[in-house]
């Protein structure tokens, strides 16, 4: 279709426009030609429209995100970002509790807006839910946590993976997966409360924990019945991450500036040295 001294336009389903005037053709984006698509309200509109961030927290994880029984107050690094979240966003917090096994089925439901309990970073969450930029790097890994008087029976994983030696797990994170993938061997004890667990190894119910450095390191600090022989060569090295469902980069992206804004001013590294050193 082409016409001397004439604009002629050539319409298509999807809003696209050929312009030919004397030979020459434009292709345009004609705004007008369809409605504009109405798109639902992101995370961070119905944060400010509730007035609340809900966060999921298993707060069992020391230093990270544990329920004080006495206060009942969540304390840990993950608690004071936490805070700081909500205060750039002007809501105050709802903590949702969640637990290890249930932790990606929450998310992906949609039972919280962020997670936040000394998560990992793996391939495996990233693939399935969305996943902030890292905190604590270089500070996890795993290590073992047993009796003090048993520190020198163990100098790496050779000495724990025996058909002898009481390995506790708590269900359905990074521990329990480590331990199966690991130590075949061993006699595996999967227990449900991962608070109490160094507890029990004090006491005798089993030999090793299989935990984090920061968390062996705390437990130490509490109780000298307790030691953490391999804290300084830990079987593996990753960082945590803010959890959240797929799906809304514009939330992403505001947590992510979050966490950059509070490395530039040297907040988090604050954080790390108080709560992961």
């Amino acid at each position: 279709m082409e016409s001397k001294g004439k604009i002629v336009v050539g319409f298509w389903g999807n809003g696209m426009a050929s312009v030919k005037r004397g030979g020459i053709c434009l292709v345009l984006a004609l705004l007008l030609v369809v409605p504009a698509v109405l798109t639902e309200a992101g995370r961070l509109e119905e944060i400010a429209e509730r007035g609340t961030i809900r966060v999921g927290t298993t707060g069992d994880y020391i230093p990270m995100s544990y329920r004080n029984p006495k206060t009942g107050a969540y304390e840990g690094i993950d608690a004071e970002l936490s805070r700081i979240i909500a205060d750039s966003l002007g809501v105050a917090i709802e903590y949702v509790p969640t637990t290890w096994p249930t932790l990606a089925a929450d998310t992906q439901a949609g039972k919280f807006d962020i997670a936040l309990c000394g998560i990992s970073r793996n391939f495996a969450r990233a693939r399935t839910m969305a996943m902030s930029d890292a905190y604590g790097e270089g500070m996890f890994g795993k290590t073992i946590l047993c009796r003090a008087k048993d520190a020198k029976k163990f100098r790496g994983l050779d000495d724990i993976n025996r058909p002898e030696v009481r390995v506790m797990i708590n269900p359905g994170g990074t521990n329990e997966k480590f331990a199966h993938a690991n130590l075949k061997r061993s006699k595996l004890i999967v227990f449900e409360k991962n608070a109490e667990i160094p507890r029990l190894i004090a006491e005798g119910k089993a030999d090793v924990m299989i935990t984090e450095t920061v968390e062996a390191a705390q437990y130490v600090r509490f109780d000298k019945r307790l030691a953490a022989p391999l804290m300084d060569a830990p079987f593996t090295r990753h960082s945590c991450g803010i959890l959240m469902a797929k799906g809304d980069q514009e939330f992403l992206n505001y947590i992510n500036f979050v966490l950059a804004e509070l490395r530039m001013d040297g907040t988090l590294a604050r954080l790390e040295a108080k709560y992961l050193k």
